[in-house]
């Protein structure tokens, strides 16, 4: 009752809604008090290639994470090779635009090269050889960034979708549980100054919040610094609800860590899969019952979408001295990954730019909530 009283108050406000028109008020600003926002970038964004959407970027943001460019296999696809251009020039944007830049990621199952885990003839190394690749790994990226990356997700993903317990993966059968440990360790040693994080997704479901507190607290235990837990949330219309996403905000809180929402997206069609979260292992075959707006999205279904963001960021309001920063994952509709994930193909229309670079309804929603008194 109480989100429906505020969606009510927000479709109400036209004189509220017409001063931001006028003012052309921007994310970065209307939030400038609570907490960053900010979004992912493609190379074709950093680059200037796509000039249009670089201009909106540098309008509406003051913090970026780079989609691809600092993961293990883009940027050290062979033992002895390193490819650092696109992350060069995507922190080198976020520097020319006194943006919050972060890294991601330095440790996670996905998108590292087989070669990290095996030896020459293609068995997997020992635990020593493995701790070796990745102090090397971090020690020369982070190193590489140091005083210019203001935060690392350091280790992606590392608790398993059901059961809360450590998702079993090469990193944890070649090293152990403490591989969380030492690749925090190696990147506060690259760089004292840098903000860590441990990031992950469907961190609403209690088991795996769980899971998470109980890794936290056993950096803690060690030492070790964790600055903020990134909670990805890409989400869907009704799925998690509101109370899920705050109960997590407050038991990380209580960590005595920033919560930030790392890939923040809204997923509005049909998912074929019956479980929520963003595996990217787990792609399904082309179907289109599962692609229902390939011509634009109903009325119907922006209105929700636009309800959805308000409450989220009422939420976020609310819990503003526990929240660092908010990255959506991507800038408009036509770039968003999404679009090939779970299935390939789709037409998507899960962020607040459309695929003309236009503000969607729920841009003027989200920005209206800055102003409520919560």
């Amino acid at each position: 009752m109480k989100n429906n009283k505020l969606w009510i108050a927000l479709s109400l406000g036209a004189c509220s809604l017409g001063l931001v028109q006028k003012s052309e008020l921007t994310l970065k600003d209307a939030f400038q008090k609570d907490f960053y926002v900010g979004a992912a970038l493609n190379q074709a964004q950093v680059s200037g290639k796509d000039a249009q959407v670089q201009a909106l970027i540098k309008k509406q943001f003051n913090t970026i994470s780079p989609e691809n460019s600092l993961k293990w296999g883009p940027i050290h696809p062979k033992p002895e090779e390193y490819t650092f251009k696109p992350a060069d020039d995507y922190v080198a944007f976020g520097q020319q635009n006194k943006m919050f830049t972060i890294g991601h990621t330095l440790v996670w199952h996905q998108q590292t090269p087989d070669w990290v885990f095996e030896d020459e003839v293609g068995k997997p190394v020992s635990r020593e050889v493995l701790l070796q690749r990745m102090e090397k790994h971090i020690a020369t990226v982070v190193g590489r960034y140091k005083g210019k990356i203001n935060g690392w997700d350091v280790v992606n993903e590392a608790i398993a979708d059901q059961g809360g317990q450590m998702r079993p993966t090469k990193w944890l059968s070649i090293i152990g549980e403490d591989f969380a440990v030492k690749a925090f360790e190696y990147a506060h040693k690259a760089d004292p100054k840098a903000e860590l994080y441990y990031n992950d997704y469907s961190l609403y479901q209690p088991a795996k919040r769980e899971g998470v507190i109980r890794l936290v607290k056993g950096l803690q235990a060690k030492g070790i610094k964790v600055n903020a837990i990134g909670m990805q949330g890409h989400y869907g219309l009704t799925v998690p609800t509101i109370e899920q996403v705050e109960a997590s905000i407050v038991a990380f809180s209580k960590l005595g860590v920033k919560v930030n929402f790392t890939e923040l997206d809204i997923d509005v069609l049909p998912n074929p899969s019956r479980r929520q979260g963003a595996d990217i292992a787990e792609t399904f075959e082309t179907d289109q019952k599962y692609n229902v707006y390939t011509t634009g999205l109903p009325d119907s279904v922006q209105q929700k979408l636009t309800k959805r963001y308000a409450d989220l960021f009422t939420l976020f309001r609310k819990h503003r001295d526990k929240i660092g920063r908010i990255t959506f994952w991507g800038v408009t509709d036509a770039n968003s990954w999404l679009n090939n994930w779970p299935i390939k193909g789709r037409t998507s229309y899960p962020l607040l730019f459309d695929r003309q670079y236009q503000p969607k309804p729920a841009l003027q929603a989200v920005l209206q909530t800055a102003a409520l008194k919560n």
